[in-house]
């Protein structure tokens, strides 16, 4: 399995981000729902949902991929919500 984050980050109409990506050079749209954003940073509530994305990618994207990992990427999307972060 081939996966690729392809971007750039987008906010979607619900407010969540959206951000593309390729696997096994299909294109898969990886979304990361408000509420997801604002539990991983719980001080930006007053940011933006693509400045909290950004202040947190990273991390997002390894959520998101171990996601994918475990086969819950369908009809090309993948959606991480709150009960998917795993906190420290």
């Amino acid at each position: 399995m081939k996966l690729e984050f392809v971007g750039p980050a987008s906010i979607l109409k619900n407010g969540d981000v959206s951000y593309p990506a390729l696997l096994d050079g299909r294109n898969l749209n990886c979304s990361f729902s408000y509420e997801a954003l604002q539990d991983l940073d719980p001080d930006g509530v007053e940011t933006n949902a693509l400045q909290l994305f950004k202040s947190h990618q990273l991390k997002l994207l390894s959520l998101v991929e171990q996601k994918i990992l475990n086969g819950h990427a369908t009809d090309g999307s993948v959606h991480l919500f709150s009960h998917d972060l795993i906190l420290d």
